[in-house]
Parts: structure tokens; sequence; C-alpha cells
């Protein structure tokens, strides 16, 4: 016998667990209704009914906003929660605060004119594009290309599940597959295009080139264009020292070259540049990379806008 089961497309969603709503809209909305509730005991002796009804309208309607409200996919009130902790957190940090320059003497006598020290949980970026998690271990970074599932027939497709799902099986540690969304730029593309096009052998090829490449200008001025990055992420622990974490971090890699070229994909072990960039642009990913000679040392105060 075999029997069909329906698996929900989002396995994170939050329970429901009074109608529609969730245990964290549930407490808002409770939270809410108990405080006005308890402003009713005390003041609806001595307030009009109109008058509190008045007042106690915007603080209904904020508790359900912060219920229900969404910003970008994100629940209001820890949207809300965020935005305050980047108000009340420091906007000038240093990695070592007390490797940094002294402060000038116009300054001294204020208290937050020293940076607050950065505190991440990667120490840096160690051998092969190895990052140093300090007693939480190593974690190697690899970009992994991908195969269109879709346009595969329905024995290939179970072809690519089985080989994928032999190499979950083999998995010995935390991994992690992330896919990333990063701007293209096509200025590089662009002046290589002009440049060679003055050396090619017909006008009409030179045209071509040229005309190829205001297209490309063109898009790039009317569209933000967009790259999709695979990078798998394996992680071990510190017990036995960190060269032997970063062993198993690099077997682990090299497992997966080996397993997962038989769905039609390759991996590729991240440098410490690619590392340092894929880093760098976590912090702002809207912006472009910034060249390795821009980024900022140990001991320099990190403010926003000039270093990542």
């Amino acid at each position: 016998m075999s029997w069909s089961v329906r698996i929900p497309a989002d396995v994170e969603q939050d329970d429901r667990i009074v109608g529609a709503c969730t245990a964290r809209q549930v407490a808002i909305l409770g939270g809410t209704a108990a405080i006005l509730y308890a402003a009713y005991l005390i003041a609806g002796d001595h307030v009009d009914l109109l008058v509190f009804a008045a007042g106690a309208l915007p603080v209904g309607l904020a508790g359900l906003l912060l219920a229900i409200g969404r910003r970008d996919g994100v629940p209001l009130d820890q949207y809300l929660l965020a935005a305050l902790r980047h108000l009340i957190s420091p906007k000038a940090m240093a990695r070592s605060p007390e490797q940094g320059p002294a402060a000038p003497s116009w300054v001294a006598a204020r208290s937050d004119a020293r940076p607050a020290p950065l505190r991440l949980p990667a120490r840096g970026v160690i051998g092969d594009g190895l990052i140093d998690l300090g007693p939480d271990g190593v974690a190697a970074v690899a970009e992994v290309s991908t195969v269109s599932f879709a346009l595969r027939t329905p024995v290939e497709q179970d072809a690519l599940v089985a080989t994928f799902g032999r190499w979950l099986n083999s998995l010995s540690g935390p991994a992690q597959i992330l896919v990333r969304a990063q701007r293209v730029d096509l200025a590089p593309t662009i002046n290589q295009l002009l440049e060679a096009a003055g050396a090619l052998a017909h006008p009409a090829l030179t045209a071509a080139a040229q005309e190829h490449a205001a297209f490309l200008a063109d898009l790039s001025a009317r569209h933000d264009l967009l790259s999709r990055q695979v990078l798998l992420i394996v992680r071990e622990p510190a017990a036995g020292g960190q060269d032997t974490a970063t062993a198993r971090a690099l077997r682990r890699v090299e497992e997966a070259t080996r397993l997962l070229p038989a769905c039609g994909v390759t991996v590729r072990l991240l440098n410490a540049e690619a590392v340092s960039a894929v880093l760098a642009s976590c912090f702002d990913p809207a912006a472009p990379p910034l060249p390795a000679d821009q980024l900022a040392e140990p001991g320099e105060v990190i403010t926003r806008g000039e270093h990542r």
C-alpha cells in the first residue's frame, strides 16, 4: 500500500494557534487588550466613555499593526526592534580599539569619542579561503554551479535527486547552502568591447560591437541587474585544534567536489580573496564590491560609507 502525503511549501511557517493568528500575534493582541482593559479599570470612572474610546483607538490600531503588519517580509514588531537596536548602537567601531590612534585633545572630554569594539563571529580568513571562527572552529566556503532541474526528464530528475540525497546522507557535520543575489557590474565588459571594437577586421563587426556595448550600457542604466551565487558552507568545531578542524573542513569540501558533479554541478573552493569579498558584501549587499586595498585594517575606525 502507498499513501500520498502533502508537504507544505513553507516548512518554517509559524503555527496558527487561534484561528489564523500565530502565538506572536496572539501575545501582541492580548497584551494590547490587557493594557486597554487595565486603563479602563483605572480611568473608566473619571473619563467619559467617548473620550476614553478616542484615546484607546490609536493604541488598539498600533497593536493591530504590530501583530499583522510586515515590512520586506519581516514582522513589524521585529522590524521596529531592529530599527531601535540600530539607533542605539554605536556608529563608529574598530576591530581593535586599544590599538587605534589616540583621540585628539579637543575631543578628549567627550565620553563617546572612542570607537566601540567591533565583535564579529569571524576572526579572519585563513589558508585557502577558510573562515576562522575562533572557539567555534572553522568554516570552508565553496562556490557551486547550478543545474536546470525543470528541463530534465523525469528519469533524469530522479537520478539528480538520488545523487543529491546520497551527498546529504554522507554529511558528517553542519552544512549550509546559501543562495545570494548580487549586483552585476557591466562596466568592465562594456570597456572591453569598446577597446576591442577598433581592432576588428571589418567595419561591420566594429559597428556591431559598438552597438552591443551601447545596448549593455542602456540595459545597465535602466535596470538593476542581479546575478545569483550559490555557496556551500561547511563548518567544523574546534575540537582537536584548529589544524584538525581545518583538515576536516577541507576533506568535507573534497567529498562534495567528488559527489556533486554527478548532479551536473561543479564545486570550487573559494580562495582567501573571494571569501573576504563575500564577507565584506554581507555588510552592504547593495553596494558594489570593494577592492582589497580599501578594506579596513585592524584597529582602523569603521564608519558607514567609508570602509567595510
